[in-house]
């Protein structure tokens, strides 16, 4: 009988070794000499089981015999086996004398091996048998009780340590096969694309991009549409490389921004002493994206004053700064880009038709996400890719069950609320494999009631204002000067509380 505290050091050194290897043969043969330093063996074997095939697979093997009947991958099927015996009755199971009591179809095997006894231990992780650790010798008869007990400890912990090791190596088969994937679809972007960071291979998408390479090498004025976020300015930028114009600026104006009586200056201009503070001449964005493209972001923002010398501009190509005597020539291609119903602003009376019909010369619509699942896993790797290299990380992969639920997700941010959660999740993970917290999508999913509530107080309280001020907007007694906002932030606020003026009253 062997002492105990000898087999208790060989089963910590058992434990060292699982916990610092990750290679499979390195890692058995470093096993099977702690096993030995216990139990003397000539084959020590490790299978797995198969559900699929119903049968069992040498997964390592170790032998100092010259005939070897049963090698690694060699397969024996569950039924009639020892190995099925063990994986059915979750315990150990020793035949002394195999000379004499052949039992199991693999101990003839065993026998021209030269093998006088075979143990069998099952390889249990939690109620689950994922195989046998199977120890052979040349001598016969019955082990040591205290043996068998210290064999089905170090079996436990093998068990463990190769579903570890599997899970490792499942991590990475998936990780390539996503990276051959990615670079498959990505030389497919190249080929068909060539858009950056505008990425898809959706019907939805394809469609778009088909139209931006239509339009794109013209001079053709563009009016991109599309919720927010669904990348609106990446477009523009697109149809602005996709063109000849591709080496002269590109300048973005967003209409919502301008500050109000400054607007024409922003976009037009200004001489120096035109009005207080204008102690020197200068350009407007016009100016500015000479020979290139300029690109109006929330165009359906812009006052009404504004759109008047819009359109002048566009019909003629001339620039009145303000305080200037003469108009400045401009060689410009206009991409603007609105989430609203421009249509409707027309008929509402906040939108110029003259304009609208000059600007909607060759519509783009781009679609929301959830109109493009099938682009969410390769927006996810592209986002993962991206903050991986900002974030100086390395190899990263999203688990497929997160990557699950944002197939799933409705994206009422779109594109950027995808980017914007792939980078929290990079920020917080702290393993190669990304997960996303499914609370944070819910949270973002439904909103409170509490939420709602406050936002039916806020469109009565506006639409109060604006019945007592007749809806006038601007002006010392407008709505915007009583609410203490902008024009252009309570016209915003309006759009999203669904508030538009009566028709019998006009516009101010």
């Amino acid at each position: 009988m062997r002492d105990d505290e000898g087999s208790y050091r060989a089963l910590l050194a058992v434990t060292n070794v699982l916990n610092s290897q990750r290679d499979t043969d390195s890692l058995w043969r470093a096993i099977t000499e702690q096993i030995r330093q216990v139990l003397p063996w000539e084959r020590a074997g490790v299978t797995l089981y198969n559900a699929e095939s119903d049968s069992f697979r040498f997964y390592a093997v170790e032998t100092s015999l010259p005939n070897r009947e049963l090698s690694r991958d060699a397969v024996i099927p569950k039924a009639g086996s020892a190995v099925g015996w063990v994986h059915e009755h979750r315990t150990v199971h020793v035949r002394p004398d195999l000379q004499q009591q052949r039992i199991f179809l693999e101990d003839e095997y065993y026998v021209r091996e030269g093998l006088g006894r075979m143990i069998n231990a099952p390889l249990l992780v939690g109620d689950t048998c994922i195989g046998t650790l199977n120890i052979g010798s040349v001598q016969r008869g019955d082990p040591d009780p205290a043996d068998l007990e210290f064999l089905q400890l170090v079996a436990t912990q093998i068990a463990y340590a190769i579903d570890h090791v599997r899970a490792y190596e499942q991590i990475d088969r998936l990780r390539d096969q996503l990276v051959r994937e990615n670079e498959y679809l990505v030389e497919e972007l190249k080929l068909t694309h060539n858009f950056g960071a505008m990425v898809g291979v959706s019907e939805a998408f394809r469609q778009a991009m088909a139209k931006a390479e239509a339009v794109g090498p013209t001079s053709t004025t563009v009016l991109v549409t599309g919720e927010t976020g669904t990348g609106k300015e990446l477009m523009a930028r697109a149809i602005h490389e996709l063109s000849a114009r591709r080496d002269k600026p590109f300048v973005r104006v967003n209409c919502a921004a301008l500050p109000m009586g400054l607007v024409e200056s922003e976009l037009f201009g200004h001489e120096r002493g035109a009005f207080t503070g204008a102690d020197q001449r200068r350009p407007g964005r016009f100016e500015l994206a000479n020979g290139g493209t300029l690109f109006l972001d929330e165009i359906g923002e812009m006052p009404l004053e504004a759109q008047a010398k819009l359109l002048r501009v566009l019909e003629d190509g001339l620039v009145d700064r303000v305080g200037g005597t003469r108009p400045v020539p401009v060689d410009v291609r206009i991409v603007a880009a609105t989430n609203s119903d421009l249509a409707g602003a027309v008929q509402d009376g906040r939108f110029r038709p003259d304009l609208y019909y000059r600007l909607h010369v060759f519509p783009i619509v781009l679609p929301p996400l959830r109109d493009r699942r099938e682009d969410i896993p390769l927006l996810s790797r592209h986002f993962l890719e991206s903050y991986r290299i900002k974030l100086k990380r390395p190899v990263l992969e999203l688990h497929p069950d997160s990557m699950a639920l944002l197939a799933g997700y409705v994206w009422p941010g779109n594109v950027r609320e995808l980017q914007n959660v792939i980078e929290r999740a990079v920020i917080l993970a702290r393993s190669p494999v990304v997960t996303i917290d499914p609370q944070s999508l819910a949270a973002a999913q439904t909103a409170p009631e509490s939420t709602a509530n406050l936002v039916e107080m806020e469109r009565r309280h506006i639409l109060r204002v604006l019945e007592a001020s007749h809806w006038r907007i601007y002006g010392t007694y407008g709505a915007a000067a009583q609410l203490g906002m902008n024009p252009s932030t309570l016209r915003s606020r309006m759009k999203k509380l669904g508030l538009s003026r009566p028709n019998h009253l006009p516009f101010s």
